[in-house]
């Protein structure tokens, strides 16, 4: 489509008439024209690009979130262990996906398994690649990473850290976000070609299985080879809770965490200022942006009270851990649609969140599973119900808006768009799963068979701060401490030349 601010002299003769030295007015004018078309080009480019660094800059504040949530949730022994590889996820994902992982997964044009350009930024900026757009994609990778940390804390070797990062935000990660967020991706939903996984192409808007599943089922098998933590469950088969040290850290990464959400989901727009041109100059993406952050407040919300109630019913008390991982749970669940469903479909989302929470916690206790931060159940499970959730609930007129150029495409089955693009979403649970499943699984077993994965006994017992990363974070008494380390607890300090009320008593009478 031509620019309707741009023009040429024999565009202008006609309506300049015979008029003297009309060819050199008309353009005069085209140069005006162009020249203002080219500034508007311009102010586009900075408007959607500040956007998008804004959003990325967003993003990487939920790693602080991450930080303050794992902390929180382990015990003070551990607390500068969880912390360093918290920083180590951001660090070294930024090297790897420099370097490879950027390539693997936006370097096209490419295959729909791998890209293949732009290693280290190879040919940086261009029309389609620009800085903006790398460091909002590394943000996402590391908190893909991020996720995985959480389900092996407290017992997990600082090398095998390194390792599975790298690993990760280098290649696992990036392969999987090029299959469905790539142009030459096989199952995207913005596949270039137009050859669509049964014509629709997986919808998963900002990551609810690109991001969460690869991190939860990551952090599911790194868990899983490592073991449960000493004392985490009795010979009997008695599950005994270790709790984290601090409600006040988990509150905090928890706000931290949804604050960085409005970059995660509604940032994956990548532009604000495009008109949709359909119910006048109101309405535009910038309308689909504060949709898109309405959504992720409602099923969060939801999930949040949801899992109060539902864990006062079942428990019998509240819980403000238990509320704050419910919340991140309908959080992971509604990243994968929240462009394009109803506010109201939200509500839905995050209350089914919760329960698929509160169930995968519940098995992961029966089968003797132990994950400190629940990552594997929230993200993992909270995050695949996310993709189904999709394939129900995704509305017509948003998914072509979001999703131009196919006014056939699926939509959500009960909005009545068939079962196609439901079963697009399957597809991607499935291929997610397997791709995760054969990659970091083995990478953990030979950590594993290494004596590279899982610390020992007397350091795990002792606490990792003390005897890996040089002393404790502070000191701080564990309910279940047994270790010899030093301790204190705090205990009220009265004056010592005041009298109790026997002996005034007793003065009185003398």
């Amino acid at each position: 489509m031509a620019d309707p601010m741009s023009c040429t002299a024999a565009d202008l003769l006609p309506l300049l008439g015979g008029a003297h030295n009309a060819t050199a007015a008309a353009a005069f004018l085209c140069s005006r024209f162009d020249a203002v078309s080219s500034r508007l080009s311009d102010t586009t480019y900075a408007i959607d690009n500040t956007y998008l660094l804004f959003s990325a800059y967003l993003v990487f504040a939920m790693q602080l979130g991450f930080a303050m949530l794992c902390a929180g949730s382990v015990r003070a022994k551990n607390t500068m262990n969880i912390m360093l590889t918290n920083v180590l996820d951001a660090a070294a994902g930024g090297l790897s996906y420099y370097l490879f992982g950027y390539a693997f997964a936006f370097g096209g044009p490419s295959n729909g398994f791998i890209g293949k350009h732009h290693f280290g930024l190879a040919d940086f900026p261009s029309p389609t690649n620009d800085y903006s757009f790398f460091l909002y994609q590394w943000a996402f990778a590391i908190a893909a990473a991020g996720i995985t940390s959480g389900s092996i804390a407290e017992r997990t070797q600082f090398v095998a850290y390194l390792i599975y990062s790298l690993f990760l935000t280098g290649f696992v990660y990036p392969v999987v976000s090029h299959w469905f967020w790539s142009g030459d991706g096989w199952a995207g939903a913005a596949r270039s070609d137009g050859n669509l996984l049964f014509g629709s192409g997986v919808i998963d808007f900002a990551g609810s299985g690109v991001v969460h599943m690869v991190g939860g089922i990551a952090g599911l098998w790194g868990a899983l080879i490592e073991g449960p933590r000493i004392g985490r469950f009795e010979r009997s088969g008695r599950s005994v809770a270790l709790r984290g040290h601090s409600s006040s850290l988990v509150v905090l990464g928890t706000f931290l965490l949804w604050f960085g959400w409005y970059g995660f989901n509604p940032g994956s727009f990548l532009t604000i200022l495009k008109s949709y041109g359909t119910r006048g100059t109101y309405y535009g993406q910038w309308s689909a942006v504060g949709r898109t952050a309405v959504t992720t407040t409602l099923a969060g919300s939801t999930a949040a009270l949801t899992t109060l109630f539902g864990k006062r019913l079942l428990v019998g008390h509240w819980n403000v851990l238990d509320v704050c991982n419910g919340l991140l749970g309908g959080f992971a669940a509604i990243t994968s649609g929240c462009s394009v469903v109803e506010p109201w479909a939200a509500i839905i989302c995050g209350f089914v969140a919760s329960w698929v929470l509160i169930g995968l916690n519940k098995l992961a206790e029966k089968l003797k599973y132990d994950d400190p931060l629940e990552a594997a159940q929230l993200h993992g499970g909270c995050g695949a119900w996310g993709v189904l959730f999709t394939g129900l609930f995704a509305k017509q007129a948003f998914v072509n808006e979001v999703y131009p150029g196919k006014p056939d495409r699926p939509y959500g089955l009960f909005m009545g768009g068939g079962g196609k693009l439901l079963a697009a979403q399957i597809i991607q649970i499935l291929v997610v799963a397997g791709w995760v499943t054969a990659t970091m699984a083995p990478l953990f077993l030979v950590l594993h068979k290494l004596k590279l994965l899982r610390v020992s006994s007397e350091d795990e017992m002792k606490g990792m701060d003390v005897t890996r990363h040089g002393g404790m974070a502070y000191i701080y008494h564990d309910e279940d401490e047994n270790s010899n380390l030093p301790q204190f607890k705090m205990k009220k300090i009265e004056p010592t030349d005041t009298q109790s009320p026997e002996h005034v008593a007793q003065d009185r009478r003398v």
